[in-house]
């Protein structure tokens, strides 16, 4: 089992920036995808950015230039840096852990961004 805990979510205005946060403990592999994902409010769940154990990283269109995802692996933690957000970024973010090549995957508990003046 792995247990994934978030940490940096709150209240930014547009513009501003956040960095949020996923240590992994337990079983921890040593091949995965390690990353976030976001929910907004009637949307489906989507990829944000992940990076994977050989620090190859992934991110979706919309967040290329304003987000950058980075691992500390002594620490099995991942961190998402947020600059210039937008209301459009508004959403639940989960944090995600999945083996390769099994593909078992654990998920975080989720925390809120909100973007808004």
């Amino acid at each position: 089992q792995v247990q994934l805990v978030e940490s940096g979510g709150g209240l930014v205005q547009p513009g501003g920036s956040l960095r949020l946060s996923c240590a992994a403990s337990g079983r921890i592999f040593s091949l995965y995808v390690m990353g976030w994902y976001r929910q907004a409010p009637g949307m489906q769940r989507e990829l944000v950015a992940v990076v994977t154990s050989g620090g190859s990283t992934n991110y979706a269109d919309s967040v290329k230039g304003r987000f950058t995802i980075s691992r500390d692996s002594a620490k099995n933690t991942v961190y998402l840096q947020m600059n210039s957000l937008k209301p459009e970024d508004t959403a639940i973010y989960y944090c995600n852990i999945r083996r390769i090549p099994t593909n078992d995957a654990y998920w975080g508990q989720g925390t809120q961004v909100t973007v808004s003046s």
